[in-house]
């Protein structure tokens, strides 16, 4: 009996052990499952192509941790051109999960593997022309960032599928062009937007709303200062400089480049007003640097009760967009992007303009909302109708340098 007890003692004792050894087995080779995610740093692996372009190692250091990427929503967004320098800012909110960008068309396959290292693009972003892209991808609207020149062969393109365009400024190289848009943008029930720079510029936005409120009086004259130092000085690429250079695929020097800023500006404070007359000079300070086209021009342009002056060029000593606003009782200046003062009655404020709220402040909330409600965005500085004032002025500015005589319109 004393026996038969001691080895049930002894069994008993043994399993005890065994049960013990085992949950500390398992607790050494199981990792439990935490409460809460862990906070993620760097992500287990980049897809090959991306991590291919970006020029890293698919396998990373952190293992512990999960991807993380915004997922981009908004209007399906196609590319058309990649030789634009201005392409940078639109791949950067790409990048940034800002934009649903489907599809690139560019039939450059230098220029795919430059963006796509630079910006993560993957290679199935990438086609070499633009219907195969349009119609495999559909998106609703293509943004152009190709030779002013070639903008009218995205409108031919887009146009009959349905699918809205904005180019960037100015709307086309010649207004033939621009007159060929108009009629394919109309019959196709198409938006036909224009993207310049200092449309999102707050101090811009807060002279119109001054002016609007007649703070300053009627206007009376207009000064429109546009340029830098010229855009090989300043570091375009070459893939730039091939087109913004030639007279055909930019339509002229910085008469296109810059003057398109004053007169889309000053149509827009004239509320859609068509000039009576325009009168131009141009300069060729650097033939060296730019033998086919001119660095320097100036427009005057004429209203029934006001005048307007652009002075566009490649050869100021200085990065520069401002603007003179000269009314009955008051005068307005935007020195920048920010800046500006009023004056009226002898009193001077000086004062940083107010943020712009969404969607007049950048783009891609402007054109996700002129898709949305065509109507809203019908007289302002990217519409259709101001913009091919624009065209009007500068193929005035044109004629007038050529035939040496003001022209009436």
């Amino acid at each position: 009996m004393r026996t038969t007890v001691k080895r049930g003692l002894k069994l008993f004792l043994a399993s005890i052990v065994l049960i013990g050894f085992t949950a500390a087995t398992k607790a050494q080779t199981t990792i439990p499952t935490p409460t809460l995610p862990l906070a993620p740093t760097k992500p287990l692996a980049l897809p090959a192509d991306t991590a291919k372009k970006l020029g890293k190692d698919t396998a990373l250091a952190k293992k512990d941790t999960v991807p993380v990427k915004k997922i981009a929503t908004g209007p399906k967004v196609g590319i058309a051109g990649l030789n634009h320098d201005h392409i940078h800012l639109i791949l950067n909110e790409y990048r940034n999960g800002n934009v649903n960008i489907v599809g690139i068309a560019e039939p450059d396959k230098k220029l795919w593997a430059k963006y796509g290292k630079m910006y993560g693009v993957p290679d199935s972003l990438f086609f070499e022309d633009l219907k195969s892209m349009c119609v495999a991808r559909k998106p609703v609207i293509v943004l152009g960032y190709n030779a002013v020149g070639k903008h009218v062969d995205v409108v031919e393109t887009c146009a009959p599928l349905g699918i809205s365009v904005m180019v960037e400024k100015p709307l086309a190289a010649t207004l033939d062009q621009a007159k060929r848009m108009e009629f394919l943008a109309l019959k196709y029930y198409i938006n036909l937007l224009t993207n310049y720079e200092t449309s999102w510029y707050p101090s811009v936005q807060t002279a119109y709303n001054t002016i609007k409120t007649d703070s300053i009086g009627v206007i009376r004259k207009m000064v429109f200062h546009d340029g830098h130092q010229g855009p090989r000085e300043i570091g375009c690429s070459e893939d730039f400089l091939a087109w913004l250079t030639d007279p055909l695929l930019n339509g002229a020097g910085a008469l296109n480049d810059f003057g398109c800023y004053g007169a889309d500006m000053m149509t827009w404070l004239m509320q859609g007003q068509k000039p009576i007359a325009v009168t131009a000079i141009a300069r060729h300070y650097k033939p060296n640097v730019y033998p086919k086209v001119e660095d320097d021009a100036t427009i005057i342009v004429e209203y029934p009760n006001a005048t307007g002056m652009i002075e566009a060029s490649w050869a100021w000593p200085y990065g520069i967009k401002d603007m003179e606003v000269f009314g009955a009782k008051g005068y307005i200046h935007t020195f920048d992007k920010d800046s500006l003062e009023v004056k009226v009655n002898n009193s001077v404020h000086s004062f940083k303009a107010p943020a712009l709220p969404s969607p007049a402040d950048a783009p891609v909330p402007y054109f996700t909302a002129a898709l949305k409600n065509p109507m809203k965005s019908g007289h302002d500085r990217s519409s259709l109708k101001y913009n091919m004032i624009v065209m009007q002025i500068l193929d005035a500015a044109k004629r007038s340098i050529k035939e040496g005589k003001r022209i009436v319109l």
